[in-house]
């Protein structure tokens, strides 16, 4: 078997959980404790650019599903970091439902998180990971959530946000998101503000960060 080059990641951590659970701020702050020693990757930058579409009808395409997301290439993605060689992660335009001529590179770290509501749905993305994490907050809470990001971050309309929640993202939720669930190792209740959790799991990654040679001489 090939020898991994040196720089390649030690560990790939998955967290998932629904929209407005929480799991970005948990990612986060994790990738911010761990600095330099993280990479952090976002599974929805890898929605399918639909530039064929007109705007109508890629306001109509049902982005809560995971045949939405180009998970093939984030595959080759996360093979490629696994490897030790760095990616192009595609940026994505919430508001035209488009990806951005640009790109966000991404190079090799010891810790990588791979960050999304479908993280841990499709099983060859799941069984790339070390840790699989899930972050379950109540439903009115994450509904509460997702109405201030969208209107504030999104530039998306009151009746557009609860036209979409009840047509595909409650669904959905029920049908993937939350069955994906039973394959978390780790259940992180109330996101960011679970403080207890954080400081656990920064603890096992912290030691998965430090160099082989620098841990033996501890």
């Amino acid at each position: 078997m090939t020898e991994a080059p040196r720089d390649a990641p030690r560990l790939f951590v998955g967290v998932a959980g629904g929209t407005g659970s929480g799991k970005s701020t948990v990612a986060a702050k994790i990738a911010a404790a761990l600095d330099t020693q993280c990479a952090t990757v976002e599974y929805d930058a890898y929605y399918r650019d639909r530039r064929d579409l007109s705007a109508e009808e890629r306001a109509r395409i049902n982005y809560d599903h995971p045949d939405a997301l180009e998970t093939e290439l984030l595959l080759e993605h996360l093979r490629a970091l696994r490897a030790g060689r760095a990616i192009e992660a595609p940026l994505y335009d919430f508001h035209s439902h488009l990806r951005r001529d640009t790109t966000h590179r991404i190079t090799p770290a010891p810790v990588v998180i791979v960050e999304g509501i479908m993280a841990l749905v499709a099983p060859d993305v799941r069984d790339l990971y070390d840790i699989k994490i899930f972050v379950d907050t109540d439903a009115d809470i994450r509904l509460m959530r997702r109405i201030r990001r969208d209107l504030e971050q999104r530039g998306r309309s009151f009746q557009s946000v609860r036209d979409q929640y009840y047509r595909t993202v409650r669904p959905m939720h029920l049908q993937f998101v939350e069955p994906s669930k039973r394959w978390a190792d780790i259940i992180v209740p109330e996101g960011g503000d679970n403080h207890v959790a954080i400081d656990v799991l920064l603890a096992r990654l912290r030691e998965a960060a430090t160099p082989p040679a620098t841990a033996a001489r501890q």
